[in-house]
């Protein structure tokens, strides 16, 4: 019994952490797809340059400069981005920039692999961090996770009281709900656009840099958070931050629990008398959950788009 209430205990905490690392990633494209309505397909790649540009810098200044650098860069990167090939296309409306940001993530992979190579880097945890936090029974849990929590949380608070009680955060969301009215009022809207986009580029590449050092640093990491990140502000609500941060935290936490459950449906319709019923249809009923754990959040998307299309915290029309 005891041992079972560890793993359910160590479950939360992984699908938490899991969670608050998809709200890093999530949370400039919040910014950039749920305010500035730009379908940043390249999102994702921002993140990965972060985790690269920390993996190249690491061995030069250190841990805890390269993630900073790296989070740099990856705003800079972003500010081109925006500057000299989004703004060009964005008149043309969503399928031009959705197109461009498409063919920009392929580019950045495929720099990456020309660079780097196809295969996983050696970017790894200092060993001053790779401790552990407390011990549960007779598991350790890993102080580099909890770290990540630490940085997650930090991130949305500062951005919360950075959108919602400074003047800089009224500035943006006026140029962005409102941008006629406040480039009468004398505010260069493109330069927030600029500045919105950059500073979305850079949460992502802090999100690759604290995550690569921890999971794997490799070309195909953006396609696997990136699809993620769109999850997660379809089913947050477009342009809601506390929206993002719920159902991020909402799909790790589901997500870990389901890769634990070593049970098929047929079981769980067995402790309610349906067991019989179950076997002889078989078929997807017979299947562990667990396997089914990576399709839980895109059927959590298809139940939310069709309950409430805005999303959880999403701003009625």
């Amino acid at each position: 019994m005891g041992h079972a209430v560890d793993t359910l205990v160590f479950s939360l905490l992984n699908g938490t952490v899991y969670g608050l690392l998809l709200f890093m990633v999530s949370a400039g494209l919040t910014l950039v797809f749920g305010m500035m309505g730009v379908l940043n397909f390249a999102h994702a790649s921002f993140y990965m340059l972060g985790a690269y540009f920390a993996y190249t810098l690491q061995g030069l200044v250190g841990f805890g400069p390269a993630v900073v650098a790296a989070t740099l860069l990856s705003g800079a990167v972003g500010v081109v981005v925006e500057r000299w090939f989004l703004r060009r296309v964005h008149h043309h409306g969503h399928a031009h920039e959705l197109l461009l940001t498409f063919g920009l993530s392929f580019i950045i992979a495929e720099a990456i692999k020309l660079f780097f190579g196809n295969h996983p880097v050696d970017y790894r945890i200092p060993p001053a961090l790779d401790v552990a936090a407390f011990t549960l029974g007779r598991q350790q849990y890993p102080a580099y996770r909890v770290l990540m929590a630490v940085v997650a949380l930090a991130m949305f608070g500062v951005l919360w009281l950075l959108l919602t009680r400074t003047r800089i955060g009224i500035v943006v969301r006026a140029a962005i709900h409102k941008p006629r009215m406040a480039q009468a009022l004398g505010h260069n809207v493109q330069l927030v656009f600029m500045g919105v986009f950059g500073v979305g580029a850079a949460l992502a590449g802090l999100a690759g840099a604290i995550a690569g050092a921890f999971y794997t640093t490799n070309p195909n990491m953006a396609l696997e958070v990136g699809v993620m990140a769109f999850v997660v502000v379809v089913v947050g609500g477009l342009g809601s931050l506390g929206g993002a941060m719920l159902a991020s935290l909402l799909i790790g936490i589901v997500t870990s629990l389901a890769v634990g459950v070593d049970r098929s449906l047929a079981d769980l319709l067995a402790v309610v008398g349906a067991g019989a019923w179950a076997e002889g249809i078989g078929g997807l009923l017979t299947l562990k959950l667990s396997s089914l754990a990576a399709t839980l959040p895109f059927a959590l998307m298809l139940l939310i788009l069709l309950v409430r299309p805005g999303g959880l915290m999403g701003e009625k029309a």
